[in-house]
Order: structure tokens, then C-alpha cells, then sequence
């Protein structure tokens, strides 16, 4: 480099030193030093300023080979960016679609269960109001069986105690000296044999009655525990029977 600034100073002051042409700006050099002068700065200058020149001749080469790389690239990666788009919504599809199917499994396996418990509980309702029409018949035709043979009893006390009555009228009948005797004695007799047979059949009506009310509570327990359990299958799940008919087991 130095040697290139040596021969601009030597040029520049041949160009200084030369003749000047008459009625112009210009001046008489010598050819041969000067090109002697410009082949030693061509000499002196260092390759690299050759290599920039080409780079900057081929500046735009690369500029437009660099655009359209970065085009490309760009290019490649909206197509990637849409492909991985795409096999996302699908995915999402894919799992949102699985998703559905699975709830619509499990809504379909609850209301099967759902069936299963509700036919169970009618089921176990019916064998409760079944029990209960069994033991109201039992209870019923014990009582009136009981009742049937306490009215008998009492007829047959009654029929007893008017023959007997009868028998002692009529033989105080033929006594005439005790007639009257016979006569209030008779009176007693029937009088009893009345309070006998309305005791009999009061207590046969009370006996009744109890039975009845016990299986009326019986059966208002088990309309209850019915209930509870229709109640709790619609609220929780399957009702608790066996309590109930604990606490009326209990009550009774």
C-alpha cells in the first residue's frame, strides 16, 4: 500500500509539473511515465480489493439468492406451521369425538343402572306390599276367626243360660208357692245371660279392634318405608329397608 500512495504522489506531481495547452485547462504529460506509474499502483494493490469488486458485482446475485432462500424458508415454514395446524384440529377432533362417545357410554351405563335400581326397588316395593296384604289377610282372618268363635261361645253361653233359665221357670212354675220366686229368679237369669252375651261381644269388638289398629300401624310403617325408599331412589341411590323395618320392628 505504501507503494501505491508513493506513485499517486509521483503522478500528482507529474500532473502539476507538466506543460500547460494554450487556451485550455489541459496539460502535456508524458505517456510512458505515467503508465509506468499507474502499472506499479495496479501492481501494489492488494488481491482482496479484486475479491471485494467481485463481491460487489455479484452483490445483487446473492441479494436476490438470499431473498429467494428466505422465501423459501418462510414458505416452508407456513406449510409446516399449516400441516401441524391441520393434525392439531384433527387430534382435537379425534379426542373431542372420543370424549363424546365416552360420556354418552358412561350416561348410558348410569341410566341402565338407574333402570336396575328402580326395578329393584318396585320389585322389593311390590314384595313389601305383597307381605303386607299377606299378614293383613292372616291378621284379619284371625280375628275374625277369633271373633266368629267368641260369638259363638257367647251364643252358645246365652242359648245355655236361657234353657236353663227356661228349665227354672218352668219348674217353679209347678210350684205354686214359689211362683214369684220362680218368676224373679227367671228374670235374673235372662238378665245375666244378657249381661253375659253384651260382655262377650264387647270384648269380642275390642279384640277386633286392637288387631285392626295393630295392622293398620303395620301397614302405615310399611307405606312409610315405601315412600322413603321412592324418595331416596330418586335423591341418592338405593333406601335403606332394613332400618326402616328396624325402627318399625321397634315400634311395634
Amino acid at each position: 500500500m505504501y507503494r501505491v500512495f508513493e506513485a499517486l504522489d509521483e503522478l500528482v506531481a507529474i500532473v502539476e509539473e507538466a506543460r500547460s495547452v494554450p487556451m485550455t485547462a489541459s496539460c502535456v504529460v508524458p505517456r510512458g511515465d505515467v503508465l509506468e506509474l499507474l502499472d506499479d499502483v495496479r501492481d501494489a494493490l492488494p488481491p482482496e480489493l479484486d475479491d471485494a469488486q467481485d463481491v460487489l458485482d455479484h452483490r445483487d446475485k446473492l441479494i436476490n439468492d438470499a431473498r429467494a432462500q428466505a422465501d423459501k424458508t418462510v414458505g416452508d415454514a407456513d406449510e409446516e406451521a399449516r400441516t401441524l395446524l391441520e393434525d392439531a384440529r384433527a387430534d382435537a377432533d379425534r379426542m373431542l369425538a372420543e370424549a363424546k362417545a365416552q360420556a354418552d357410554r358412561m350416561v348410558a351405563e348410569a341410566r341402565a343402572h338407574a333402570d336396575e335400581l328402580v326395578r329393584d326397588a318396585q320389585a322389593e316395593a311390590d314384595d313389601l306390599v305383597a307381605d303386607a296384604n299377606q299378614q293383613y289377610e292372616s291378621v284379619t282372618g284371625r280375628a275374625r276367626a277369633e271373633a266368629d268363635r267368641m260369638i259363638e261361645a257367647g251364643k252358645a253361653s246365652y242359648d245355655r243360660s236361657v234353657a236353663d233359665g227356661e228349665a227354672e221357670k218352668a219348674r217353679l212354675v209347678s210350684q205354686t208357692e214359689v211362683v214369684q220366686a220362680a218368676h224373679a229368679e227367671s228374670a235374673r237369669v235372662i238378665d245375666a245371660a244378657h249381661a253375659e252375651s253384651d260382655r262377650l261381644r264387647s270384648e269380642c269388638d275390642e279384640y277386633i279392634d286392637g288387631k285392626l289398629a295393630e295392622f293398620e300401624e303395620l301397614l302405615g310403617t310399611t307405606l312409610r318405608s315405601v315412600g322413603r325408599g321412592r324418595q331416596q331412589l330418586r335423591t341418592s341411590g338405593v333406601p335403606d329397608y332394613a332400618e326402616a323395618d328396624h325402627r318399625a320392628s321397634r315400634r311395634r
